[in-house]
């Protein structure tokens, strides 16, 4: 089963139960636009390099599409079908007027100076700039991408078509970009978990939590929430996991992988191998790195009571299964990811309006929204007597499928 197909298999559980019609299903199904293209980059040595790219753009019918730039060697077309499908559904919850894209290149970025991969900014997005613009098509920064490649970006953009800052997320503050937008998906996974937390009546002193993949969304969300009163007792990358059962300080943590590339070897913690973390006796389990982290290799080990996905598409559709089985509750990744992209949305907002809000008024929307949707979600799960995953994806769907008969794209 491929990526796109894992998802799509959400999506068509969901159209089952809303009873939608073939021609509705039809386009829900498809994307509405996949570019390829070949990224040449001169290098410092005087050759040049051709790298693969994709801009792939999957349902429109809420607004202008709306997702990432990944730089990644495994980076595939697969990929990136799935995510911006994944953007779809996420935008849909969350009721912000955006439709779903995602899109990158297969690339190591960490073999590049910093001049060769400006230069490959700069090509990719000279590469897919007619399919792109403030009203059509928004990128934004995902794995190995952040404010430096979007200003580099944003730049290019800006040459062709005058300055545009709302083309673009994810920019620096002093391009147009947002406060509050480098720690918006951590921020939101923890807005997301405090409100079920509220829900269940459960006190923030007795919760302790291992984060899987310690970038910027996890290292996020570790610092916010041992802030809020979480205990972090464990976080990872990919050489290795630290535990200590009475709790990190994820700043000494973060410092410390900045320092020597890794959370391996921190002070006044275990280092243990990257897939114990799975194991470990806690409240939450937090997969913030790559996708399918979680499948049936692993899924056994769990301990935890509650998963809060915050990478994209961490766990199979098997591993899911299994762990309703064990009444472990998941919160999906289109709800506890959705941090990121409700900021970038607000950003986008910020620049059509010329206007620079204050990091709390941003975090205020944030809240609302976030809130909004997980209090939808909660509600439809225990009505319906489903999965918060199935009860995320309904309310996605049908919002979409709305947007589209709207439109006029079918009966």
């Amino acid at each position: 089963m491929t990526l796109f197909e894992a998802v799509q298999g959400y999506v068509d559980q969901a159209a089952d139960r809303l009873g939608l019609d073939a021609s509705v299903r039809e386009v829900l199904s498809r994307h509405r636009r996949e570019v390829a293209v070949s990224v040449r980059v001169p290098m410092d040595d005087g050759s040049v390099r051709v790298f693969p790219g994709w801009r792939i753009q999957h349902n429109g019918a809420r607004g202008p599409y709306k997702g990432g730039l990944r730089f990644h060697p495994n980076a595939s077309l697969d990929e990136f079908r799935c995510f911006s499908s994944l953007m779809t559904w996420k935008t849909a919850l969350l009721d912000v007027p955006f439709g779903g894209a995602k899109g990158g290149v297969r690339v190591d970025p960490k073999a590049l100076s910093e001049r060769e991969l400006e230069r490959l900014c700069r090509g990719f997005l000279a590469a897919i700039e007619m399919v792109i613009g403030p009203e059509r098509d928004i990128p934004a920064p995902d794995v190995n991408t952040g404010p430096r490649e979007m200003a580099w970006m944003l730049d290019e953009y800006s040459q062709r078509h005058g300055e545009t800052p709302a083309v673009i997320t994810g920019k620096p503050v002093g391009l147009g970009g947002s406060l509050g937008r480098d720690a918006a998906t951590g921020r939101g996974a923890l807005m997301c978990l405090d409100r079920i937390v509220h829900h269940r009546g459960w006190s923030r002193e007795r919760i302790s939590i291992a984060v899987e993949g310690y970038g910027n969304a996890g290292s996020w969300f570790a610092i916010l929430a041992h802030q809020a009163g979480y205990r972090i007792v464990a976080v990872s990358d990919s050489r290795g996991a630290v535990w200590n059962p009475e709790g990190l300080h994820p700043r000494e943590i973060l410092a410390h992988k900045r320092e020597t590339g890794s959370v391996v070897d921190a002070k006044h913690a275990e280092t243990i191998e990257r897939e114990d973390l799975f194991g470990l006796d806690c409240e939450v389990l937090v997969p913030a790195a790559l996708e399918e982290s979680i499948s049936a290799a692993n899924v056994e080990r769990i301990r935890a009571n509650l998963i809060l996905e915050v990478a994209n598409h961490p766990v199979t559709p098997d591993a899911d299964r299994r762990l309703a089985d064990r009444g472990i509750t998941v919160v999906p990744d289109i709800l506890g990811s959705a941090g990121g992209v409700t900021v970038s949305y607000l950003e986008w907002v910020q620049n059509h309006q010329h206007a620079r809000w204050p990091e709390d008024k941003v975090n205020q929307r944030l809240q609302a929204l976030m809130e909004a949707a997980v209090d939808a979600v909660l509600d439809r799960a225990n009505r319906s007597a489903i999965s918060l995953r199935a009860a995320a994806y309904e309310i996605a769907v049908e919002r979409v499928a709305e947007a589209g008969r709207l439109r006029g794209w079918y009966p």
